[in-house]
């Protein structure tokens, strides 16, 4: 941290060190409290003196061989109270190491940059004060999210770096680690939709549906919402309302993913996509009433887990495909046909055949890219307005089919528009 020069920084060391190691002796007296501990580790006093001693250690001897020894005393000492106190009580590791991070304060001044060490007093603060909610937490967390979040991990800081960056094959133009990308990507942006919905929108509300598996995709928010709306007939404005919120979410969620692939595509998909979204946020409003009287919802259909292994190789696979019919359809037939397969794209899943266009290396205009990537929304639209009326078989979808319908028609004016 930055001083006046009058100030002696070993002065400004010194009070750092009595002062943060005082502030978290302060809230460790208060958490011993709270939990009612019958053998008290210490007070207030105690952490400052173990802050003092690492200091000055530290300090005094520039090959720090004194201050290892004194880590060394202090572990033993508090290996020896622990050891003590474990066959009286069930004794938690929790205070020794709290003592030995203490220990390092000293060290901490004095090396580290200031927000450094500001964030590694916060977070012991927050570890004392927060036990509650961290308890809530793991309590709340589903064991399977930690494996999941594990293979998070490896898909984007394992495997991703060790991928080359080059062209997979020649009927392929896009690179290993490029097609990696956007694995890590769409996988991402779907599983914080699913948190969300899974761990703080538990009730399966149909526009909570809508809202967040249109993030997740819109494809299976559309029949999640089909299904329910089977037993919905009188609710028709609601679940209209839940579909077309879908599918203004699919927009957005295809914005973000393609400014992150390629800026300049996403700037010429900006306009046409916010009126999609302006739209449709307008025609959801017209119909959503404020107070929901559809009966509740079954909640037997739940949004699948997006980051399965699995999942990620099939997208891949399908990313690599669509990269070579792609390929081959825009050395054949050029931009008409590129225009063709997008709407037949579109009865698919369109993130992998969207994200293989931004990616890959084609012999097209960039126009014919976006008009491509307007009509494969469009008419995955179109398939979802037949999702839509097929599941539900009742007039609860009508208006949202309609919608739905005339976005798919509209796109394919606006692509037409494009290439002429």
């Amino acid at each position: 941290m930055e001083f006046p020069d009058v100030i002696p920084p070993l002065l400004i060391e010194f009070a750092l060190t009595v002062a943060f190691s005082f502030v978290v002796g302060l809230e460790f007296r208060r958490y011993q409290r709270m939990n009612q501990y019958k053998f008290h580790f210490g007070s207030t006093r105690t952490f400052v003196l173990i802050g003092l001693l690492g200091f000055i250690l530290y300090t005094m001897d520039g090959s720090r061989v004194l201050y290892g020894i004194g880590l060394v005393l202090l572990g033993g000492m508090l290996l020896i109270y622990y050891w003590q106190l474990s066959s009286k009580e069930m004794l938690s590791l929790f205070s020794v190491l709290l003592a030995l991070l203490i220990y390092l304060t000293g060290p901490v001044v004095s090396i580290f940059p200031s927000w450094f060490l500001i964030l590694f007093i916060v977070s012991l603060i927050l570890i004392l004060g927060e036990k509650p909610l961290i308890h809530r937490i793991s309590d709340k967390l589903a064991g399977e999210e930690i494996t999941t979040l594990a293979k998070f991990l490896i898909i984007s800081g394992v495997i991703l770096p060790l991928l080359p960056d080059e062209p997979i094959a020649p009927m392929m133009p896009v690179t290993y680690d490029k097609v990696w990308l956007a694995v890590i990507i769409v996988s991402g942006f779907s599983y914080l939709s699913y948190l969300v919905n899974t761990y703080f929108f538990k009730s399966r509300n149909l526009m909570i549906t809508g809202i967040l598996g249109g993030l997740y995709s819109s494809t299976v928010a559309t029949v999640v919402i089909g299904r329910r709306a089977h037993h919905l007939a009188e609710a028709g404005r609601f679940v209209s309302s839940a579909l077309i919120m879908a599918t203004a979410m699919m927009y957005i969620r295809l914005l973000v993913i393609i400014f992150l692939f390629s800026p300049s595509a996403g700037q010429r998909l900006l306009a046409p996509f916010s009126i999609a979204i302006v739209l449709s946020i307008a025609a959801m409003a017209a119909l959503f009433r404020f107070r929901d009287d559809s009966p509740s919802p079954s909640e037997a259909d739940v949004i699948k887990h997006p980051l399965e292994l699995s999942t990620a190789i099939v997208f891949a696979i399908s990313f690599m495909l669509f990269t070579s019919i792609t390929q081959y359809v825009t050395s054949h037939y050029g931009g008409y046909g590129l225009n063709f397969l997008s709407i037949i794209v579109g009865f698919t899943d369109i993130d992998p055949f969207i994200l293989s266009l931004l990616s890959g290396e084609f012999t097209v205009s960039s126009s014919a890219i976006v008009s491509s990537v307007i009509l494969a929304s469009g008419s995955n639209n179109l398939l979802k307005a037949i999702y839509a009326v097929a599941l539900a078989r009742n007039r609860s979808v009508r208006a949202a089919a309609i919608w739905l319908i005339f976005l798919f028609a509209a796109s394919i004016l606006y692509a037409f528009k494009i290439n002429t």
